[in-house]
This record gives structure tokens, C-alpha cells and sequence, in this order.
């Protein structure tokens, strides 16, 4: 990479939108995003995707291809990888992104691991691991009601397969009581869940994270964290049952509706064959369930 397209890559990256829009076309990986699902998820006009679309277009940090009637962007994980070698050149004697370490070169323990890893084919060594627990981090904005059951949904249900975590960008600091009402309804321990700040899952060890799902609209397309390790991200978005107004009635049918539809989500997430998908095709039954009219 030249030091002019070097330039131009980061002069790019040097907007706030624009740095919102690549980092969520890095997390969604080989599948990318059609424009007007990037305009939803990150509130933005479409004259000024648009623009910024151009612009890190041209820097060579996304690639825009035609599926039919849609346009899909996707990050340009090349362009990428390039950057980073080409910041890090000669740092740390750490190999190239991407690359194997040279035949009796130590790769650095304490490497960084890119997202751009997603488009990695293979099945994610830890899933294949018969005793490994997964940790699945559940994200929505005050972490109140849908992260939490889901939450306490997996964890009872997951057998110990799974251990479950929630959290929000701007905890709401105590967990709706209804949510709490309607697990021990079903059964469901609620002892420890609580509403909490998601750095608490970025900060030094913290658990290293297979999944990172969110299920409210506006925590997907926050700028979260980076996480320990590298976890898949899907998206399962859901109403707010928080958000409902009206009867007493009402607002209790709006939970249960949200507690049945991350039910059988989680279900279906559960059954997934862990150990037999490779990468991507974990990626695309993870988006799959989120985006399914099952519900």
C-alpha cells in the first residue's frame, strides 16, 4: 500500500459517520449490508450515505457488488489487512495480517485478532471442542427487559453449554420489574441479573465472548466495544415491550410476546450443529434466526 492511498484511507476513516459505516460492514463480514439497511440501523439520511458510501468507496475500504434487485456493500478486508501491515510494519516483529508466521517464527501471543477474521472458512477451533462452554453476550440499549430474559433464557435452557451475559450501551441501572415477573412465571432463576454497563465485557479479563447478539434496533447501531477475542455478531432485533403503552394488559401481552419470540430463537440457536459449520455458514444461521418471519 502507497503512502497516498495510506493517506486517503485514514482521511476517510476520519469521520464519524464514515467510521460507523465501515466498522458495521466489517462486523457483518461477507454477507454486507444493502444501503438502505445501513441508512436504518445507523440513522442516517440517504443523501448523506450516499456520500460517505462514495467516499470510502474510493478510498478502496468498502466494495459494492449487485445481487439482483440490491446493492450490497462489504468491507474491503484486503484493504484492511494492507492498512494495518502498513502501520505496523517492522512493529513488534508480529508477521503480516492474515498471514502464517514463517516456518519457525513464534507468532506473538499478545497479536491483536482482526475482525476481518469473519471471513474466515473455518469452523472456529473452541466450537469444535467437546467441553467447551460457549459465552454469549445478549446487547440492548438499557439492558432492562430483552437482553436480560434472553439472558436468563439461554443460560436455563443452554444446559451448560452455554453460559449467557447481558448488558447495555446506557444501562438503565435495575431490571424492568415485569421482565422479572414474567421469568419466575416460567420458572426461570433471576438471582443475578442485573442491569449493567457493556464495558464491563470490554475491560481486561472480562470473558472472552463467542457471540455478541443484539436485540434492540438502536444497540445495533451503536459503535460498541471491541470485545476479548473474536465474536460472531447477529443481529435479533425485537420491539421494547418496555416502550408499550395502554391497558395493563396490553403491556403484559407486549412480554410475553418479546420472552416467546427470543424462546424460539434461542431454541433454534441451540440446535445449531456448532461443531460441523464452518465460519460463515455459523454467520449466516446466526443472521438466519434474527431476520426469520418464524416469529
Amino acid at each position: 500500500m502507497t503512502e497516498p492511498e495510506v493517506l486517503q484511507a485514514l482521511t476517510a476513516l476520519a469521520q464519524a459517520s464514515r467510521l460507523q459505516i465501515f466498522r458495521q460492514l466489517v462486523v457483518m463480514g461477507p454477507l454486507g449490508m444493502t444501503p438502505g439497511r445501513l441508512a436504518e440501523v445507523l440513522a442516517l439520511s440517504p443523501t448523506a450515505l450516499s456520500f460517505h458510501l462514495k467516499e470510502l468507496t474510493a478510498a478502496g475500504l468498502i466494495t459494492q457488488e449487485r445481487d439482483g434487485r440490491y446493492l450490497i456493500y462489504r468491507a474491503a478486508f484486503a484493504t484492511m489487512n494492507a492498512l494495518v501491515a502498513y502501520l505496523s510494519l517492522n512493529c513488534c516483529d508480529v508477521p503480516v495480517c492474515d498471514q502464517p508466521p514463517a516456518p519457525g517464527h513464534d507468532a506473538n501471543p499478545a497479536k491483536p485478532v482482526l475482525l476481518s477474521d469473519v471471513s474466515n472458512p473455518a469452523t472456529p477451533r473452541s466450537f469444535a471442542m467437546p467441553n467447551h462452554v460457549m459465552n454469549v453476550l445478549f446487547i440492548c440499549t438499557h439492558n432492562s427487559a430483552r437482553s436480560i430474559m434472553a439472558e436468563a433464557l439461554l443460560n436455563q435452557l443452554g444446559a451448560g453449554r452455554f453460559r449467557a451475559f447481558s448488558a447495555g450501551s446506557t444501562p438503565a441501572g435495575q431490571v424492568n420489574p415485569k421482565a422479572i415477573e414474567l421469568l419466575q412465571r416460567h420458572h426461570f432463576r433471576v438471582g443475578e441479573l442485573r442491569s449493567k454497563d457493556w464495558a464491563e465485557f470490554a475491560k481486561p479479563g472480562a470473558p472472552e465472548m463467542d457471540f455478541v447478539l443484539t436485540v434492540c434496533d438502536k444497540a445495533a447501531g451503536e459503535v460498541c466495544p471491541v470485545w476479548p477475542g473474536q465474536p460472531m455478531s447477529a443481529h435479533w432485533g425485537i420491539p421494547d415491550p418496555s416502550a408499550a403503552t395502554g391497558s395493563a394488559e396490553h403491556i403484559d401481552h407486549a412480554f410475553t410476546d418479546a420472552f416467546l419470540v427470543l424462546q424460539r430463537r434461542i431454541s433454534l440457536f441451540l440446535n445449531l450443529p456448532f461443531e460441523k459449520l464452518a465460519r460463515l455458514s455459523l454467520l449466516k444461521e446466526l443472521q438466519d434466526i434474527g431476520s426469520a418471519r418464524h416469529d
